[in-house]
């Protein structure tokens, strides 16, 4: 048997023991918890670590070897228009309301959309029984008046024959005085009846003449040459033109010659003025620039919505009747225009580089690109447009290269250098 062996001779000899792996089955003892305060430490030795990744990532991006990339445009000779943006409507220079009178029936229609008319050519016929039958009396009238005039004139004649003989009898106490007075008396309204009879006819002519007339304007005719462009009567209607004359047919004068009624608003038609020239498009030729000149700034304001807007007239030709009533233009009037001048982009007046400071002065400038660097240069405008400013003074010179954005690239990146290992 083998000696007992004492408490200590066991704790002295236990690390001399093989290990032997617990029975299967048996949990096995986890070790004891670290303690605290080294926790601690890793949490912090990794927060301490981050915050070096990325202060060195920073430094990294805005390390000198960043590279800036200029875009640049042109300084050129050209052309600086400033324009006013309006929508209007193209329609003839003239167009003639052709209506009626008198009311009645449409008896006969020669003229229909598109005909070519001719001044005092006939368009429509009103049926013109009504107005015949009162032009018919009316002669009737006149002549009635004129019968009475001549009946008066011969009792005229016989009053004044009976006046005169009666004259020599009463000298002689042949007859009475009153007798005398009563053919004095006859004669005198003899005369009297021709000065009515004269002004009777006078009436009855007046009257036949406005007959007459109210019989012509059965004729419904064209008062000028040009195109008929509506229609608004059709064969057998009934017309009245008790309250109103209405519209029968719309005539164009004069096709070749076409206005653009362009809707300017009131912030810009301070600056339009009779000679600037404008250019339009319609959808019909959305690829076709069509040219005219403001004839006309009317007075008149048009409030819609309350939207104040005043009527521009763009007088424009048109030679191949491209050009048809009612299209929809979208008018550009040039108000100011400088030709062959010096011209730079308006964004490169609004170019600063990255990290340079503004000074106070108000003076315009621009940024040149000369030997790779961009380089300040004070300018005195003149005229802009949209696109365009021109350059009055200045030391620039035609294919300067003006900058008007930057982008900044990594030369690492581009070169392939990785970055530093953490």
């Amino acid at each position: 048997m083998n000696p007992h062996l004492g408490i200590g001779a066991a704790a002295e000899n236990r690390d001399a023991l093989p290990y032997v792996p617990p029975p299967a089955g048996r949990p096995v003892r986890e070790p004891l918890a670290q303690p605290r305060f080294a926790t601690k430490y890793r949490i912090a030795a990794t927060i301490a670590l981050l915050l070096s990744a990325a202060s060195l990532g920073i430094w990294w991006s805005l390390s000198g070897d960043a590279s800036v990339r200029y875009e640049t445009a042109p300084v050129a000779i050209g052309d600086v228009a400033r324009d006013v943006n309006a929508t209007g409507s193209v329609n003839p220079e003239l167009t003639i309301i052709v209506g009626t009178y008198v009311s009645g029936v449409i008896q006969e229609l020669s003229c229909d959309y598109n005909t070519q008319v001719k001044r005092g050519q006939t368009c429509a016929r009103i049926d013109p029984r009504p107005y015949q039958s009162i032009v018919d009396q009316a002669k009737a009238s006149l002549a009635i008046a004129k019968a009475q005039l001549d009946k008066d004139k011969a009792s005229l004649i016989y009053a004044k024959a009976n006046l005169e003989r009666l004259a020599t009898l009463v000298k002689t106490s042949a007859v009475s005085e009153d007798a005398y007075d009563n053919a004095k008396n006859v004669y005198d309204q003899a005369l009297a009846q021709i000065t009515f009879d004269e002004a009777t006819i006078q009436h009855r002519e007046a009257v036949l003449a406005a007959a007459q007339v109210n019989l012509d304007y059965t004729n419904i005719i064209s008062p000028v040459d040009g195109t008929v462009v509506s229609r608004a009567v059709t064969m057998g209607q009934t017309v009245a033109a008790s309250f109103q004359t209405p519209t029968l047919f719309l005539i164009a004068t004069d096709l070749t010659r076409m206005q653009v009624d362009a809707n300017v608003s009131e912030s810009d038609i301070g600056g339009i003025k009779n000679g600037d020239k404008a250019t339009f498009t319609v959808d019909a030729y959305p690829k076709r620039l069509f040219e005219g000149t403001v004839t006309q700034v009317r007075q008149s304001p048009q409030t819609v919505q309350n939207v104040i807007t005043y009527d521009v007239v763009v007088s424009v030709n048109n030679p191949d009747l491209a050009l048809k009533p009612g299209l929809t233009a979208a008018t550009r009037i040039i108000i100011d225009r400088r030709s062959g001048v010096l011209r730079v982009p308006n964004q490169a007046l609004r170019y600063v580089p990255t990290g340079t400071a503004l000074g106070n002065t108000k003076q315009a400038r621009v940024w040149v690109l000369r030997d790779g660097s961009p380089v300040p240069v004070q300018v005195a405008v003149g005229l802009d447009d949209d696109e365009f400013t021109e350059i009055v003074q200045g030391d620039l010179k035609v294919n300067d290269r003006v900058i008007v954005a930057e982008a900044r690239n990594s030369a690492k990146a581009r070169s392939g250098v990785p970055p530093p290992r953490l």
